[in-house]
């Protein structure tokens, strides 16, 4: 396959410009580039999910009119996106075969349909219940299923949007172990897109790096390293270098056996325990779906506990409202960014002042208590000197906070959260998705914040993450905290064997 000359605008913006890429037969090109350098827009013309202004496609040697994704896969193009597209109410078997089933005489040949996927599950050592709905199955096995989704349709080029960014280790070595397989065992080709840069090199046989819209280069995998690749995708050096923290004050947050169901009514929590000191970073570690969702919903009052308590400085918080918490000094940077970190019709300004909007100087009152008006003024003086301070690239400050880019999104959360000088800040997956630069500004904001007092719980599945920023690090499996480390002592493997339930130590908390 080789895309050129690609060009895409957008208004105000060319997210590509000129770009080549060409994708061997039996090969991984890992793609690279900071958020907002072009990958996903790329990968969406070559998917026929957007249009190029400029350029021309050719797959086999041939020209391609890919002007949707039906197009592309009809040239056995298929893309695995980075969050489950699966139905959740129809089985394995049927999300794999949905819009291609095969037909006997008036009704879909479910016996034929079963033999061709579990075909293909031996061919490619994909395994996995096809008799089971997603929510019965693990990120790892729902991976698997979108995989067979794009091989059942004849797929030779798969694009992998961030594949590992939520599996534990041992769940990413399996998965490269596929990948492989698929290239060299099958010819299937895969672009691997990234932000792990050890990863790309692992995994890629070459690999291509974006930068604002443009190919800054092309390299072997094994000549790259992640020095020099960071300092192609960002355009200098990153130099972030993490500290543990020396003085950790008084308990400013406690949980103590709390118990939750999830919105199925399932159990989520058993009992979960922990405790969390002011200049600290306690890091959360875990496998997606293992309880932490549910475990910061009950914290930031966003979901009843069935029982235990929830304490915030002394006092008990257990199931008060979301607002009523955040007034005894808790931030929140939520995973679901747009959902709940933004509100995306607002403009970057408006945004900016969620929850303290109410305030002087954002409002003025008047005469009557509920009567007020804002200041505009004031208002975006904050604004600009946020969107400074945090490097947050917007034409304007009445930009619509939802046409960012997705790291820029996450510094505006994070700005608004930290400009009320929390007590308490959870963070909740706050990288994911994002790039070497934007980690590393984000990585700094946490440690400057813990290293004048504020208590950080940390929430991530990027066992990297967790090692590097926390001064304690707590692991959760099956909605109880297995085990309690020092990330100075513990080894990468030691946490991955407990965030997937092989080895557990009853009762530590």
């Amino acid at each position: 396959m080789e895309m050129r000359g690609i060009t895409k605008r957008f208004p105000g913006i060319i997210a590509n410009d000129g770009v080549d890429l060409d994708l061997r037969a039996g090969e991984i090109h890992g793609l690279l580039g900071e958020n907002g350098a072009g990958k996903t827009t790329l990968m969406n013309i070559l998917y026929g999910l957007y249009r190029m202004d400029d350029g021309e496609i050719l797959v086999d040697g041939e020209r391609a009119s890919i002007r949707s994704p039906r197009d592309a896969s009809s040239l056995g193009i298929g893309m695995i996106h980075q969050f489950s597209t699966l139905v959740r109410d129809l089985t394995v078997l049927e999300n794999v075969i949905l819009g291609r089933e095969p037909s006997g005489v008036a009704f879909i040949d479910l016996k034929l349909a079963e033999e061709q996927v579990k075909s293909l599950m031996g061919r490619y050592s994909l395994q996995v219940d096809l008799g089971a709905t997603p929510e019965q199955l693990t990120v790892s096995q729902r991976q698997k299923v979108e995989i067979l989704k794009a091989l059942y349709r004849g797929a030779r080029i798969l694009i992998m949007d961030e594949p590992t960014s939520v599996l534990s280790p041992q769940e990413k070595a399996e998965l490269m172990a596929a990948l492989r397989g698929m290239v060299e065992g099958e010819g299937l080709s895969i672009i691997f897109i990234t932000h792990k840069l050890p990863e790309a090199i692992a995994a890629s046989d070459r690999i291509t790096v974006l930068r604002k819209g443009r190919v800054v280069g092309t390299m072997d995998a094994r000549d790259a390293d992640p020095r020099a690749l960071a300092l192609m995708m960002v355009g200098r050096e990153t130099t972030f270098e993490s500290s543990r923290s020396d003085v950790r004050g008084k308990v400013v947050l406690e949980v103590d056996g709390v118990e939750a169901v999830d919105d199925t009514g399932r159990s989520a929590l058993g009992g979960v325990s922990l405790q969390l000191r002011e200049g600290e970073i306690l890091g959360l570690a875990g496998v997606s779906g293992n309880g932490q969702e549910e475990l910061v919903e009950v914290i930031t009052g966003l979901r009843p506990a069935s029982s235990g308590r929830v304490t915030v400085k002394g006092k008990d918080v257990t199931g008060l409202p979301p607002r009523r918490i955040r007034a005894l000094g808790v931030g929140y940077v939520p995973e679901d960014r747009m959902g709940r970190g933004v509100l995306p019709g607002l403009s970057v300004e408006e945004n900016l002042v969620l929850g303290v909007h109410g305030r002087q100087p954002y409002a003025e009152r008047w005469f009557l208590p509920l009567v007020g008006v804002t200041s505009e003024e004031e208002i975006r003086g904050h604004a600009e000197e946020k969107v400074a301070e945090y490097g947050i690239e917007t034409p304007n400050v009445e930009k619509e906070a939802g046409r960012l880019s997705g790291g820029n999104i996450q510094k505006l959360i994070l700005a608004r959260e930290l400009s009320v000088d929390p007590d308490i800040l959870i963070a909740e997956k706050p990288t994911a998705g994002l790039d070497v630069g934007s980690q590393e500004f984000i990585h700094r904001k946490l440690t400057e914040g813990r290293d004048r007092g504020m208590a950080v719980l940390l929430i991530s599945e990027d066992l990297d993450e967790i090692l590097a920023l926390s001064d304690r690090v707590a692991v959760i499996y099956e909605g109880v905290i297995v085990d309690v480390l020092d990330p100075e002592e513990a080894t990468r493997d030691e946490v991955g064997v407990l965030m997937t339930g092989l080895k557990s130590v009853p009762g530590a908390h």
